[in-house]
């Protein structure tokens, strides 16, 4: 039997009510009156077709049970624990606190220069701050637990009283054993929570927030020659079987996050059909998160035109992908992609 996904297309910026009136049928995208969407693709591994939500009542009875569940996911309200996502896209600013990440390694690792930097983010509309002691960029080994939280924990200790949400972006239950005696709100483990077999149970224990994120292979092997039968539904398939394995295991809250991992074991092409059609994971039911600062594929696409900051294909990449409804946003320039944002969603009004 077939497998069948639902991506919602044909995206509407204004309000739901004033499209239904022009008798333009539409649903809002998670619950928000000034996103909404007319047109679904209906995709298998051998074919899609973009249809009118209207034409849902035509198709046959199971896959009009499939579409319909799909579309209850896409249409809800998505929420996660002292965060509210209506007004999105939320961002996230990096603080990494390695010598070697790929493009601000050993800028703040000084508790000086990180709490100014941490301030800056906070005072330029950052709502999530993500925290980091291990570089996972193309290539880049392991380092122990113990060397990874010596990096971070005089750093953590100015969280104490921000207001904001502090993500901790760890592959190791050490650091997260760690770092929650300190402040932790939400748990980003880029191994899609396969590296240590003891993150799940903190996670159960914890109840904490967390981040599922996709990457084929480890940082040092992952873009080699990455390879898939079908990136955009084995991405998803990937997300779904996660999903019903941590709820076996005993997490049933929904205060979880879905970084479909850009860049990670990721090829250019790969990367392109993901956020063409980030929409498809909306069907999942939970918020998206994307981080697309600075990566790779800005350079591979601009060749002669990059930069090494690359913040005007982070800032298209990031409006392209909030065109979708994706709700968070991992970036490193706060101050100037909140400014695209607020010129851009006024020129849309």
């Amino acid at each position: 039997m077939k497998k069948y996904y639902t991506r919602a297309c044909n995206f509407y910026f204004g309000p739901t009510s004033q499209r239904n009136i022009r008798k333009k049928i539409s649903l809002p995208l998670n619950g928000s009156d000034l996103i909404s969407f007319d047109k679904i693709e209906i995709i298998n591994r051998d074919k899609s077709k973009i249809i009118n939500i209207k034409d849902v009542n035509k198709l046959s009875k199971n896959l009009k049970i499939k579409i319909r569940k799909d579309l209850k996911h896409i249409k809800q309200k998505k929420n996660l624990k002292r965060l509210t996502l209506s007004d999105i896209p939320i961002l996230m600013g990096i603080v990494n606190l390695t010598p070697d990440s790929f493009s601000d390694g050993g800028k703040y690792n000084k508790k000086n220069s990180a709490k100014k930097h941490v301030n800056n983010l906070l005072l330029n509309g950052a709502k999530i701050i993500d925290i980091g002691g291990e570089s996972t960029r193309p290539g880049a080994g392991d380092i122990t637990p113990t060397k990874e939280w010596d990096r971070i924990k005089s750093v953590l200790k100015i969280f104490k009283k921000k207001k904001c949400l502090i993500s901790l972006d760890t592959r190791k239950s050490f650091v997260m054993k760690k770092a929650s005696k300190i402040r932790v709100d939400i748990i980003n483990d880029v191994s899609g929570l396969i590296y240590d077999s003891e993150t799940i149970n903190f996670l159960k224990k914890t109840k904490k927030p967390f981040i599922i994120h996709h990457m084929k292979g480890t940082p040092k092997n992952m873009q080699i020659k990455p390879s898939y039968k079908n990136v955009l539904l084995d991405i998803y398939d990937f997300f779904e079987t996660k999903l019903k394995y941590i709820r076996k295991l005993g997490i049933k809250h929904n205060n979880i996050i879905l970084d479909p991992g850009i860049g990670f074991g990721k090829n250019l092409k790969h990367n392109i059909t993901l956020l063409k059609n980030i929409s498809i994971f909306h069907s999942l039911g939970l918020p998206i998160m994307l981080g697309l600062s600075r990566k790779r594929f800005i350079k591979d696409i601009s060749k002669k035109n990059d930069t090494k900051e690359r913040l005007g294909g982070t800032i298209s990449s990031c409006i392209q992908s909030y065109l979708q409804g994706v709700q968070i946003l991992r970036v490193h320039d706060v101050k100037e992609i909140n400014q695209a944002f607020k010129v851009f969603k006024k020129l849309q009004n």
